[in-house]
């Protein structure tokens, strides 16, 4: 009987050591991944705006000590303020922009604080920041935004010309498909825009829709629209006797014989709209990116 006991007093103790040595090992790990939180004040009678380099995804509030909300018409500016006056414990809260980045932030009260305004872009250069901080969007699949950020990147400073024909001009304005990426289950539209007139084209939205041939010359009864992941620019404005090209995103597909795509831009206040009609063998010929090169 005592060796029994003597047994089960030996397993216990080893257990107890090596849990002990899994748990440091795991915290040593945690703390060399760690993501350092950028330290910030507020108070109750001013708000602080904070500008990050991308648009706003995700805001998660430590406690009920602060309120936030992203400012109107500017996806990438964070508006945060005290909701009580002169809370006494530290804080946080934690951002994710469409760029994939996360960022967290230490927060004190402060009566009158030093800064109000904070640009994260500019706090970023100073720090060294890794990849290993992105996050993974669903919508993307396995690859991280700064990959597709990176390979639209490459596309656009190549501007390679691969697609003859496909296009449309009216009204001074030149709207041309110039190539078809594929990579991972995305493709990637490079697109370009040429305003051959004075007055400034300014761009509504971009529709990509796939419908019946029959129905593409007149008005569409059934249709299916397909909405990018993202847009490499910010649908802004041609101005006159100007060139803008853009890359769009989206999931990969094919389309039946009897279909087209149309992708469509649209003027703002105007009606120089402009539409490219493509064939299910125009998207066969997409272009493989791979290793950030093409390959045919």
């Amino acid at each position: 009987m005592k060796n029994i006991i003597l047994v089960l007093v030996l397993v216990i103790g080893y257990s107890t050591k090596f849990e002990g040595q899994v748990t440091v090992n795991n915290a040593q790990k945690l703390n060399l991944e760690k993501i350092d939180p950028y330290p910030i004040e507020v108070t109750y009678s001013k708000t602080s705006h904070l500008l990050f380099p991308s648009a706003i995804r995700y805001v998660d509030l430590g406690s009920e000590y602060l309120i936030a909300s992203k400012a109107e018409d500017a996806e990438n500016v964070l508006r945060v303020k005290a909701s009580v006056r002169d809370f006494a414990e530290e804080t946080n809260f934690s951002v994710i922009t469409e760029d994939g980045h996360f960022y967290n932030f230490n927060v004190l009260y402060n009566s009158w604080p030093v800064n109000t305004n904070y640009n994260l872009l500019e706090m970023q250069k100073g720090i060294n920041r890794e990849n290993s901080n992105d996050v993974l969007f669903e919508e993307l699949g396995k690859n991280s935004p700064s990959l597709v950020d990176e390979l639209m990147g490459t596309i656009y400073k190549k501007d390679k010309y691969l697609i003859k024909n496909k296009g449309a001009r009216s009204y001074g304005i030149e709207f041309i498909l110039k190539g078809v990426y594929v990579d991972d289950g995305k493709f990637y539209f490079h697109t370009q825009v040429t305003n051959c007139s004075y007055v400034t084209f300014h761009v509504d939205f971009v529709t990509f829709k796939v419908v019946d041939k029959k129905l593409a010359k007149r008005t569409v009864i059934q249709e299916r629209t397909l909405n990018p992941l993202r847009i490499y620019k910010p649908l802004d404005e041609i101005k006159g006797k100007t060139v803008e090209r853009n890359i769009f995103l989206l999931d990969q597909f094919t389309i039946a014989d009897d279909k087209v795509l149309l992708i469509e831009i649209y003027e703002k206040n105007g009606a120089r709209h402009q539409l490219i009609k493509l064939k299910n063998s125009d998207l066969l010929k997409a272009k493989l990116i791979k290793d950030r090169k093409f390959h045919n």
